[in-house]
């Protein structure tokens, strides 16, 4: 069985070294102590969110810190291709569930997207809260998967921006029920044209899904100008919690990132 996994904050694990003591404070540790109830002896991982993971045993605890020994460090590097799943605002909190789920399954970063048929809309004070609330969302996840990295939870964007950001990608690929192509043979051929041609790392591939009332045709032809390409996931119409932990399982199945010897 894998080691509870705990988050310590960016760079706190930076000087760590081997048989060194880490003390680890705050929410974190209250929730070591006072909900998964570790006790001296046991094995822990403490991660930084950004790679770097300590493993280790705890030499003791209480409810204000868990003091670890460490026992190893070790750097998980990102893949080369990451993959970003732009998520469409949705009601009901279907789109924290996309992210809770596809952060479960490897997503590298999420996007929160303000398409022109979201009913939820982000703006003033709520745009902030919500914001928060996706990354605390993504986190919880990323502990629970006992991941070593927090996918990024980047600003939220309104089509124009998001046209910005697929002339920027590598790959944009809009998830659409009226697509030809399947899903696969659009990543396969990619693949095959970076193996062809290699270009700087590192890659993203992002991942667009709208919202329960779909993509407008609008919004679909102005994400192609920028160089989107649309794609079929299947033969049934998902729900927009369901569209993309799905891309993201394909995905990761031909980039070849959940094999042992990945690139």
């Amino acid at each position: 069985m894998s080691n509870p996994v705990f988050f310590s904050g960016a760079g706190a694990l930076d000087h760590m070294t081997p048989g060194a003591l880490f003390v680890l404070e705050g929410p974190e540790a209250r929730h070591a102590v006072t909900v998964k109830r570790l006790t001296a002896g046991e094995p822990v991982d403490i991660a930084d969110g950004a790679g770097k993971r300590l493993t280790g045993r705890v030499v003791s605890a209480s409810p204000a810190e868990l003091t670890v020994e460490c026992g190893a460090l070790a750097v998980e590097d990102r893949p080369d291709a990451r993959l970003v799943l732009v998520q469409a605002l949705a009601k009901g909190d279907r789109d924290e569930l996309a992210i809770e789920t596809a952060t479960e399954l490897g997503i590298d970063a999420v996007i929160p997207w303000q398409s022109e048929r979201s009913i939820v809309r982000w703006k003033g004070e709520r745009a902030a809260k919500a914001h928060a609330k996706w990354q605390s969302v993504v986190t919880a996840a990323a502990k629970q998967a006992r991941r070593a990295w927090i996918p990024e939870v980047r600003a939220a964007v309104e089509t124009p921006g998001l046209a910005s950001a697929v002339a920027a990608a590598d790959l944009a690929v809009i998830l659409h029920e009226d697509a030809v192509r399947p899903l696969r043979s659009v990543l396969e051929a990619w693949q095959s044209r970076q193996q062809a041609d290699p270009g700087p790392g590192p890659l993203e591939i992002l991942l667009i899904v709208g919202p329960e009332g779909g993509i407008s045709p609008r919004e679909v032809t102005r994400l192609c100008d920028a160089g989107a390409v649309t794609a079929l996931l299947g033969h049934h119409v998902l729900r927009s919690s369901t569209a993309g932990p799905a891309a993201v399982v394909l995905a990761s199945d031909v980039l070849g990132r959940w094999s042992a010897n990945r690139p």
